[in-house]
């Protein structure tokens, strides 16, 4: 009996297995059930939220977090994670220093962790950027991860983060379009900045939501510039089905990143769980087939051979480094 999904998860397992290109792995199985409570707030309001682990979580904290999260990855057929970790002045470098401790447990255990930077405080005051600075020195980072909204001035922030990345020749993962509103145009505002930075195919746009709020001309548009500058992409499909609903009009679209129109268009799309058990996402395992089967559903993807690459080889494209 044909069964098309039994025979994408062995071809999976077959491969190695899935490659999650967008985790936080650094604050999994946090959530408490006070914090139930505060799990409906909005999403920047979070950001300040998760002061409160990061004051309270010494360097073995997170050391044995990471562990444990991806020992459970594992059990879930995972051979490859991209995990942001929190470096701000709230944290410094506790967090960054247990995931470079993590990465040894994950070679010993038959995984590979990459590890990205998550500047909650941004990058544009000094000392938030001499932290993310001295965690390149240390060689600390497999990519430098970036949250344009933790800064007021987005355009400076892109700017300071692709300087990096093209002076650290590392990749760039950059959070975009996660409000699911027509007023946000990040990821084209991304795209450019990769071309006038010169770091074509080093830059990757997670999550990406907003983009199908947008006309289909203006989409359109912006997977031509994705494509002139090498734009990669990873969607984190059950990270923000809960988006809260609004008035405002926009064509109709659920809150997904558009990967059938992405990928139609030619450009790379990994997959990722973002969040996992914390008070973002308190219910979310980190099941990466729970992950695609809603994104294949919610997208109308049925090409099995485009479903593999997604939860595969592309994750791994995302976090190739720049030829030195």
């Amino acid at each position: 009996m044909y069964n098309p999904l039994e025979n994408l998860k062995r071809r999976i397992s077959q491969s190695g297995g899935f490659f999650n290109a967008h985790a936080h792995l650094d604050r999994a199985f946090t959530v408490t059930e006070m914090d139930m409570i505060l799990t409906k707030q909005p999403l920047m309001k979070k950001w300040e939220l998760v002061d409160e682990v990061k004051k309270n979580s010494s360097e073995e904290d997170y050391y044995q977090r990471i562990c444990y999260a991806l020992r459970t990855q594992q059990e879930k057929g995972v051979s490859s994670v991209t995990t942001f970790v929190d470096i701000d002045p709230i944290v410094e470098y506790r967090a960054i220093r247990g995931a470079v401790r993590a990465k040894k447990f994950a070679k010993e255990i038959g995984m590979e962790l990459s590890l990205a930077s998550q500047t909650l405080k941004g990058v544009i005051p000094n000392y938030s950027r001499r932290l993310l600075e001295k965690c390149l020195t240390e060689g600390w980072l497999d990519v430098i991860g970036s949250l344009p909204k933790a800064d007021k001035d987005t355009d400076r922030h892109l700017d300071t983060v692709c300087s990096m990345a093209r002076t650290a020749q590392l990749p760039l993962h950059v959070h975009v379009d996660q409000n699911n509103n027509p007023t946000e145009k990040e990821t084209e505002q991304l795209a450019r900045k990769t071309i006038q930075f010169g770091i074509e195919g080093r830059v990757t746009a997670v999550h990406c939501i907003s983009l199908a709020t947008h006309p289909k001309n203006y989409r359109q548009k912006v997977y031509n510039l994705a494509k002139d500058s090498g734009l990669m992409f990873v969607t984190c499909p059950t990270a923000w089905l809960d988006h809260p609903r609004n008035e405002t009009l926009m064509p109709f679209h659920n809150a997904l990143t558009p990967v059938d129109e992405l990928i139609a268009n030619g450009l790379v799309v990994g997959i990722g769980s973002d969040n996992i058990h914390d008070i973002y996402k308190p219910f979310c395992d980190g099941d990466m087939l729970t992950e695609l089967r809603v994104l294949l559903e919610g997208c109308k993807i049925y090409d099995s051979e485009a479903l593999f690459r997604i939860a595969t080889e592309n994750g791994r494209k995302t976090i190739k480094k720049a030829l030195r």
